[in-house]
C-alpha cells in the first residue's frame, strides 16, 4: 500500500485553506508517492470516519478558492457532543480510525483551538502535525498565519470605501473588524487605510481620549473621523473588571465557586457584544458629530485568498510533507523569519500571540498621529 496522510480543517474558515490542502496533496504524491485522504467537517468527521480520497482531480482548480473543500466544525475532541447531552472523550475512536487508514500523520489546519485539540490527540498516540491558519494572526510560535493577509486586504478596502461617506456627511464612522482578542487585523488595516483612531485589546482605551482626538481634528478643519475598533477592544473600566473576574476564576477552589466565576465572565462577555455601538453613542454625545457603526463581520473571512496567502499556505503545506517524511510529528509548522521550522505543539498550545506594545506598527501609528485611545 502507498503511504497515506490524513488531513482536516477545523475552527473558523480562512482564506488559503484549499491552497494548503492542495500543496500537501500534490507535494506528497509527486515527491514521496504518498496518497492523501481528507476528513469531512473537522474533528467530528474524523470521529465519524467520514473521509474522501483526494487525488489530482480533486486538488485541481482549488488554489484560488475560498473556504475549505473539506468543511469545518468547532468541537473539542475530549469533550465532544454526540447527541446524548453528555460530552464524551472521543479520542479512542479517532485513534482507531487513524490506525484503520494506517496514516503516517494527520495534518490539522487551524488556529489556537485546533492546535489544542491536536495536542490532545498527540497525547493518546495519534501522529499529528499542524499548519497555522487564522485571519486573527494570533497563533503563538509563528510570525504569521495564512488567512491574515487576505483579511487585512478586505478590511482595508472596506475602510477605504467608508472614508468618502464619513467625509461627505461630516460623520464619525466606527468600523469594527475581527481579530478575536488581539489587535493585529485592526492595527494593520487601520494604518493601511489612514484611520484616525485604532483601538485594540492590547491597549485599553479611554473614551475621553478618543473624543479629544476627534475634537482636535474638528477644530483643525476635519469634521469627520474614522475609528477602527478590534472586536476584543475594551475600555479601561471594562478591562479592569475583566481582570478582576479572571482573577476570581483563578482563585476559585470549589466547583461551585468556579461555576459562579464562569457565569460572571460569560455575562460580562455577553454585555461586551454591544461595546462598539456604545462607543459610537458616547463619541456622538461628547463631540456633537453624528456617528455610524459598520461591523465588517464574516465578510473578512470569505472570498479569494490573496497571492501572499496562497504562497504562504503552499510553502507551509510543502514543508509539512517534508517533515512527515522525516518522521517529525507532534509539531506545528511555523514561519520564523525567512525559514520554516517544526515547533513542538507543547510550546504553542494554549498560548496567544498578542501585539507587543513596542511593535513597529504601534510605533508607526503613534508617529503618524493615530490615536490608540490611551
Amino acid at each position: 500500500m502507498p503511504r497515506t496522510i490524513g488531513i482536516l480543517t477545523a475552527g473558523g474558515d480562512s482564506p488559503g485553506l484549499n491552497a494548503a490542502i492542495r500543496a500537501v496533496g500534490k507535494s506528497a504524491a509527486r515527491t514521496y508517492g504518498m496518497q492523501l485522504i481528507g476528513f469531512r467537517d473537522g474533528f467530528r468527521g474524523l470521529m465519524e470516519n467520514r473521509f474522501v480520497r483526494l487525488g489530482p482531480e480533486d486538488l485541481a482548480g482549488i488554489l484560488d478558492r475560498g473556504g475549505t473543500i473539506l468543511g469545518t466544525s468547532r468541537t473539542r475532541v475530549h469533550k465532544m457532543d454526540i447527541g446524548n447531552g453528555k460530552p464524551m472523550d472521543m479520542r479512542p475512536m479517532m485513534k482507531r480510525n487513524v490506525e484503520e487508514h494506517q496514516l503516517e500523520a494527520l495534518v490539522c489546519l487551524g488556529g489556537g483551538g485546533t492546535i489544542k485539540n491536536a495536542l490532545r490527540l498527540a497525547e493518546v498516540g495519534i501522529p499529528v502535525i499542524c499548519l497555522p491558519k487564522t485571519i486573527d494572526n494570533d497563533v503563538y510560535g509563528t510570525d504569521v498565519t495564512f488567512g491574515y493577509d487576505t483579511a487585512v486586504n478586505i478590511a482595508t478596502e472596506a475602510i477605504d470605501r467608508l472614508h468618502s461617506t464619513a467625509h461627505s456627511h461630516h460623520r464619525i464612522v466606527v468600523v469594527e473588524v475581527m481579530g478575536h482578542n488581539t489587535g493585529w487585523l485592526a492595527l494593520a488595516s487601520g494604518i493601511a487605510s489612514g484611520a484616525d483612531v485604532i483601538l485594540i485589546p492590547e491597549v485599553p482605551y479611554d473614551v475621553d481620549a478618543v473624543a479629544d482626538k476627534i475634537l482636535q481634528r474638528k477644530t483643525a478643519g476635519s469634521p469627520f473621523s474614522i475609528v477602527v475598533v478590534a472586536e476584543g477592544a475594551m475600555s479601561r473600566e471594562a478591562a479592569e473588571t475583566f481582570a478582576k473576574l479572571e482573577a476570581r476564576k483563578q482563585q476559585a477552589s470549589t466547583d461551585e465557586e468556579k461555576q459562579a466565576a464562569k457565569r460572571e465572565i460569560e455575562a460580562f462577555e455577553q454585555a461586551q457584544l454591544r461595546s462598539t455601538e456604545r462607543l459610537a453613542e458616547e463619541l456622538e454625545e461628547r463631540t456633537g458629530l453624528e456617528s455610524r457603526v459598520t461591523i465588517l463581520g464574516h465578510v473578512q473571512r470569505g472570498g479569494t485568498p490573496s497571492p501572499a496567502d496562497r504562497l504562504l499556505a503552499t510553502r507551509l503545506g510543502v514543508a509539512c510533507v517534508d517533515f512527515i517524511a522525516e518522521g517529525r510529528v507532534g509539531v506545528m509548522v511555523a514561519v520564523r523569519g525567512e525559514s520554516v521550522e517544526a515547533v513542538d505543539l507543547k510550546e504553542v498550545a494554549g498560548k496567544r500571540r498578542m501585539v507587543p506594545l513596542d511593535h513597529p506598527m504601534i510605533h508607526s501609528a503613534r508617529r503618524l498621529g493615530i490615536a490608540l485611545g490611551d
